[in-house]
């Protein structure tokens, strides 16, 4: 094997297998933030030897064994600490080698716990969201930035100051009680959400897909949900990334060439998973108050319920997106209420909602609800700003200008999205949709 093809399947299986790890160790040793660092070492270590002498028959295996030496290691280093030293002697035993009977047993409920462990009260939303997508959904600092639309180094501070606030809270590797697990049931949902998208639609790769990472998600996303059933906001979740799932195998071609949902073979749909969409939809719509993932189901389902492409019912959808930006004031959402409204109502008035000439208030917010939320106008602003600073406002304004016939905007938006894009088939498909409209001219963006 080429030592890129070596390089790929040891980032693969390191990526899959790093959450097991980390959560069989912080279950064990009692201490999440060591055992972190102990894993972090221990694909470090892979990472060395693999490409060369191979992957183990069983890796997870291997890293534990690794991380394990590597956390007795450092405690013995810690000379202020000799007490505990001679805790971790005595336990030797206990930190023995895996089996491979130890080494595949209660997976489930450890990647469970470790989920509701990064969601500790003592951590700030964004902390928690960041250290749980880093543990659980063993994303990188680059992919994590990219879903909060903050600067990398903001991440790694942020997943810094939770490892040092959880050592700090004395939090242990156990499941919280029922009522600490609702109170951790928001933080949750937003992880295994964003944990999702970026399998959805991988940040930086050569490939479009993370589907072993997405397939993660779903299974823990259905693993809460059995836990709590009657948590509408959950089964609207699971529905929504069951509807999304549904399509992986119809988003590229046989090369990997992206195709836009619109195209997409509706055969190739996964009609069984659809169905389970559909079914916890309908159930959690009749719970009660409607949240936004309930809302981002409902969009999902209008597609899914569509026998083709032309038969999408538009101006529903654009209706929907304009509940779901109440509730969130996310400026994603409006970038895609545009999308919507555009295949409505025609392109000009996608672009006036993009480019703010149009709704510029929160729709439908009365006047205290503005004033109230002021300060949070900064912020935002702020990431407003941050949209449009990624490849997929310059898309979308694209595909917009192109549908408005203004063709010399058009292509010097695909180009600049291409540029930004940090996923090579979706910059494939940028720059090809960019050289479909004609030669180059001098024309910029504006």
């Amino acid at each position: 094997m080429e030592r890129a093809g070596a390089d790929r399947e040891v980032e693969a299986v390191l990526r899959a297998e790093a959450p097991h790890v980390l959560a069989r160790l912080a279950r064990r040793v009692g201490d999440f933030a060591s055992a972190e660092d102990a894993v972090q070492e221990a694909m470090i270590a892979a990472a060395r030897h693999w490409p060369a002498e191979g992957v183990p028959d069983r890796p997870r295996g291997w890293l534990l064994r690794t991380a394990e030496r590597r956390f007795v290691d450092q405690v013995r280093s810690e000379q202020s600490r000799r007490a505990r030293e001679q805790a971790v002697a005595r336990d030797r035993e206990r930190l023995a080698p895996a089996t491979d009977a130890q080494d595949g047993s209660d997976d489930e409920d450890d990647s469970l716990q470790l989920l509701f462990l990064c969601c500790h009260p003592v951590l700030s939303p964004g902390s928690a969201v960041a250290l749980t997508l880093r543990a659980v959904g063993g994303l990188g600092t680059a992919a994590i930035a990219a879903a909060f639309l903050v600067p990398e180094n903001t991440v790694a501070t942020r997943i810094s100051r939770a490892k040092q606030q959880i050592r700090a809270a004395g939090a242990r590797f156990v499941p919280p009680d029922p009522a600490e697990e609702r109170r951790r049931l928001r933080s949750v949902r937003q992880v295994l959400y964003l944990m999702f998208n970026e399998g959805y639609a991988a940040t930086a790769s050569d490939q479009l897909q993370r589907r072993a990472l997405a397939d993660e998600a779903v299974r823990l996303t259905r693993t809460v949900h059995d836990r709590r059933p009657a948590d509408a906001e959950t089964a609207g979740l699971l529905a929504l990334l069951l509807l999304a799932h549904a399509r992986r195998d119809a988003r590229t071609t046989a090369d990997g060439t992206l195709v836009p949902l619109a195209d997409q073979d509706r055969r190739r749909w996964d009609v069984t998973m659809i169905a389970d969409g559909l079914r916890l939809l309908d159930a959690a719509l009749v719970e009660g108050a409607v949240g936004e993932y309930q809302l981002q189901a409902a969009i999902a389902a209008e597609h899914a319920r569509a026998p083709h492409a032309d038969a999408v019912d538009w101006t529903r959808i654009a209706t929907l997106y304009g509940l779901l930006e109440q509730v969130t004031r996310n400026p994603v959402v409006r970038l895609n209420r545009a999308v919507a409204v555009a295949e409505a109502d025609g392109p000009e008035a996608g672009l006036m909602i993009m480019d703010g000439a149009a709704d510029h208030d929160h729709p439908g917010q009365p006047d205290h609800d503005r004033a109230r939320d002021g300060r949070g106008d900064q912020e935002r602003g702020r990431v407003h700003d941050q949209l449009r600073q990624t490849h997929r406002w310059w898309a979308v304004r694209a595909q917009l200008l192109e549908r408005a016939g203004r063709l010399d905007e058009a292509r010097a938006h695909y180009r600049e999205a291409a540029a930004r894009a940090t996923n090579r088939v979706e910059q494939r498909y940028l720059v090809g949709r960019a050289a479909a409209l004609g030669p180059d001219d001098d024309s910029e963006p504006r």
